[in-house]
Order: C-alpha cells, then sequence, then structure tokens
C-alpha cells in the first residue's frame, strides 16, 4: 500500500485484542480452539462444519478473551472459503458517535496488528447513493464493533479481501437492508453483523433473555429484538428484513455468555453466533 493512502488505524488495539501480532495469532488460535463446531442442539436443521458456507454470519465483539469463542464459532463456518470471498460487508452499530443513519469510511484501509485491509471503494460508491448513507470518518474514529472483527476475517480469510465498512445508527430496518442490497454480490461477498446480547444482567436472567433473543432472530422476528436485547439491533433487525426478501434461513450457532468463558456472573454480557443461508 502507497504512503500516500489513507489509513484507518487501530483504536482498540490493546485493550479489546492484543496489539503485538504473535500475541494476537495466538489470541485467535485459543478462540477457535473454544468455539462450537456442533449444532447447539440436535434439532434437525442445525449447522455442520461440512455444511455450505453461510452467506452471512452474526458474532459478537467484545474483548476477545470473554467473546472470542462465540466469534470463533461463526467465523470457523467461512474458513474454507478462504480465496473465494472477496468482499466483506461488515455493519456493526455506534457506541463513541451519535448517528442517524449508515456512515461509511473514506480510508482506503483500515490497519490491524496483522496487516492493513484494503477499502472496497467500488461497493462503498454503491452503497453511498442509497438514502441514509453518507460518508462520516468521525463515526468510524473510535468505534470497536467493526475493529475486532478484522483479526478474525484475515484469519479465516487471508489478506484476499475487501471490505466495506458501516456504522449503522439509529436506521429502520428496511434502509439497512436496501444498503445490504446493494453489495450482496454472490458467493464472492460475505456480509457480518456485529452485536453483543444482553448487558450486565445477573447470568440466569442473561440466559433466559438471550434464548428469547435467538429465537427470534431465528425466527427473523425483526419486531422480537429490542434495542435492549442487542446492542447491534439496528444492523441486526436489517440483517433480517434482508434475511427475508431472499428466503434464507437462520441458525444458530452459539449462544454463551461472559459467565461461560471469562468473569463472574453477577453481571455478565450475552454473546450469540448465527448463520445466514
Amino acid at each position: 500500500m502507497s504512503g500516500d493512502q489513507k489509513v484507518r488505524p487501530p483504536a482498540v488495539a490493546g485493550a479489546f485484542y492484543p496489539d503485538e501480532a504473535a500475541a494476537l495469532r495466538r489470541a485467535l488460535a485459543d478462540s477457535f480452539a473454544a468455539a462450537r463446531l456442533e449444532p447447539v442442539d440436535d434439532e434437525e436443521g442445525g449447522v455442520r462444519p461440512e455444511e455450505a458456507v453461510p452467506k452471512a454470519l452474526v458474532a459478537p465483539h467484545a474483548g476477545y478473551v470473554y467473546s472470542g469463542p462465540v466469534a470463533g464459532s461463526a467465523y470457523a463456518r467461512v474458513r474454507r472459503a478462504a480465496g473465494r470471498i472477496e468482499r466483506v460487508v461488515l455493519l456493526g452499530p455506534a457506541h463513541r458517535y451519535p448517528l442517524d443513519g449508515v456512515a461509511v469510511s473514506s480510508a482506503d484501509a483500515f490497519g490491524t496488528p496483522l496487516g492493513t485491509v484494503p477499502i472496497d471503494a467500488e461497493a462503498r460508491d454503491l452503497v453511498v447513493g442509497v438514502p441514509g448513507v453518507r460518508v462520516l470518518d468521525a463515526a468510524h474514529a473510535a468505534e470497536h464493533s467493526l475493529e475486532v472483527h478484522l483479526p478474525f476475517l484475515l484469519d479465516v480469510l487471508g489478506a484476499t479481501f475487501r471490505l466495506l465498512p458501516l456504522v449503522v445508527g439509529v436506521t429502520d430496518p428496511a434502509v439497512v437492508a436496501d444498503v445490504l442490497a446493494a453489495a450482496w454480490g454472490g458467493p464472492e461477498t460475505l456480509v457480518v453483523v456485529s452485536t453483543d446480547l444482553s448487558h450486565y444482567l445477573p447470568y440466569e436472567e442473561a440466559a433466559r433473555l438471550d434464548a428469547a433473543t435467538a429465537a427470534a432472530i431465528v425466527a427473523g422476528d425483526v419486531g422480537g429484538i429490542a434495542d435492549r436485547d442487542a446492542c447491534g439491533a439496528y444492523p441486526l433487525r436489517g440483517l433480517l428484513v434482508a434475511a427475508a426478501r431472499r428466503s434464507l434461513p437462520l441458525r444458530l450457532l452459539d449462544l454463551r455468555s461472559s459467565g461461560d468463558t471469562a468473569g463472574g456472573r453477577d453481571r455478565v454480557v450475552g454473546y450469540g453466533a448465527f448463520a445466514v443461508g
């Protein structure tokens, strides 16, 4: 990458995940080692590693020690598509910037401790034409909900894809689905929605709420996902609309909380992994 290109530097390396490449690779390996690769139950339709690569994933975005294993449960499903997936459309909520609509970045690449990820300028041009989408670097500058996924993507896909990073604020689900339609593509495009589930509830209460949220996601029930149920509710609801438009099934891959992975059980954060298609 030439020196005159604009790179968005990592904002949470050294906090949410290691900022040194070797340590980061170990953290990723640990996450995949603790991932769940079998269906969460024995119901017909469970996803197995040998099944088709999903069109879209839903995965969490907390510190790797907490949500890494659940993210690994999602990303393990696309590892064998390395070399085939050329574009990743990555959507996450706005935690740091008050945002209405959808924000794209003007950067040429996003930096990570494992190298830079080039931005798909063609896809950016496509979505900027959708009402409600604008270029707004301030929404991306300190946002972690997209950044924490990049090392996972580099690990499973290699440095062979271009990125369309989208920070989603208060937005109608149909608008998000329209944005996805503009960049949907074919098997060369993977969609990833970044969200955690319940926040800071006692373990058992969180488990009940997250199970209900997971059921709503699998059912494609947009109205069944309240803002408090998932911090990425806006991009998540948009993905459900996009999946319904294409009659694509949604499947639960993993459902755990920080009380299962690291930390205590007095106040936990919930994490889910889902596949679309």
